[in-house]
């Protein structure tokens, strides 16, 4: 593991910065995405991070330089066959997660752990579509993966003790602080966090008050670094509203009911920064929040 290649499936946001990590951490990557383009996009997002870090004085020239020699951007998925352990960082739905893991299944040598980033799937139904469960696991990074210290990392019920210690010590590798937690709809950090973010969503949609004032009471009150509303906006509303669906589902609490403002907002396409607008428009998708 320690010497091996990491490959990752997604070149978007979260699977991008799981690269980044990875490889300035010295990690061979190999980053995957469905199109030449989208893998060539996410490599091109790397550099640009790994450059800002540069300017910042947080990376070396030569740091930058040699992390990003050490990252094979493909639409091959058959590349992976070389890695030690793969992420899966793609979009938050199981039917398209599970079949990803049964093409890897059959892809990827035995030995090799297949890891989800996922934020709320079920790690033991996506295992279970695999032949190798005691080498399936979850490992949830917290975005933007470069500056977020954490990594949620969740055991199915057939993850085995091997499995858990490895990918506790690549996390350290990667200077991240993995943390434990058991296989439960959301895990902890989404548990916690959605229906925070859900409570936003309802008090906009009740008009209790605007989006800048309710992050502006949560930033100044509660001296979140921000708001819940924007918060959500980075993640992307459609990922929120995939996560509460998991947790009502899952849980079969009202209390997680998706807010109908949500819905509605996805429905129409506004799924935040990405998409250029959500709570808040942006300077097109991926830009800045207009004032």
């Amino acid at each position: 593991m320690t010497q091996g290649t990491i490959g990752v499936v997604g070149a978007g946001q979260m699977g991008a910065g799981i690269a980044h990590v990875a490889a300035l951490a010295g990690k061979r990557v190999v980053l995957v995405d469905v199109t030449p383009d989208l893998a060539g996009k996410g490599l091109r997002g790397i550099e640009k991070n790994l450059s800002r870090q540069v300017e910042k004085g947080k990376v070396s020239a030569p740091d930058r330089d040699a992390a990003l020699a050490r990252i094979v951007a493909t639409a091959d998925l058959s590349r992976l066959a070389e890695a030690g352990l793969v992420v899966e960082a793609i979009v938050e739905n199981e039917g398209v997660k599970r079949d990803l893991f049964a093409r890897l299944d059959s892809l990827v040598p035995p030995l090799t752990i297949l890891a989800t980033n996922t934020s709320s799937i079920s790690i033991t139904r996506l295992a279970a579509g695999t032949k190798r469960p005691d080498r399936f696991i979850g490992m949830h990074f917290m975005n933007p993966v470069p500056v977020m210290a954490l990594v949620e990392v969740i055991r199915g019920i057939a993850t085995s003790d091997e499995t858990t210690e490895a990918v506790l010590a690549l996390a350290k590798e990667l200077g991240k602080t993995p943390l434990l937690c058991r296989d439960f709809p959301g895990f902890v950090a989404n548990r916690i966090l959605l229906p925070m973010l859900n409570e936003a969503f309802f008090a906009v949609h009740e008009g209790v008050a605007t989006p800048d004032a309710v992050d502006g009471i949560m930033k100044l009150g509660m001296n979140h670094p921000m708001g819940p509303l924007t918060l959500a906006d980075f993640i992307g509303l459609d990922t929120c509203l995939a996560i509460l669906k998991v947790l009502h589902g899952g849980l079969g609490d009202d209390k997680y009911r998706p807010c109908p403002l949500l819905v509605q907002m996805v429905d129409a396409g506004w799924h935040g920064r990405k998409s250029g607008r959500g709570f808040y428009r942006y300077d097109g998708p991926g830009g800045e929040k207009l004032s």
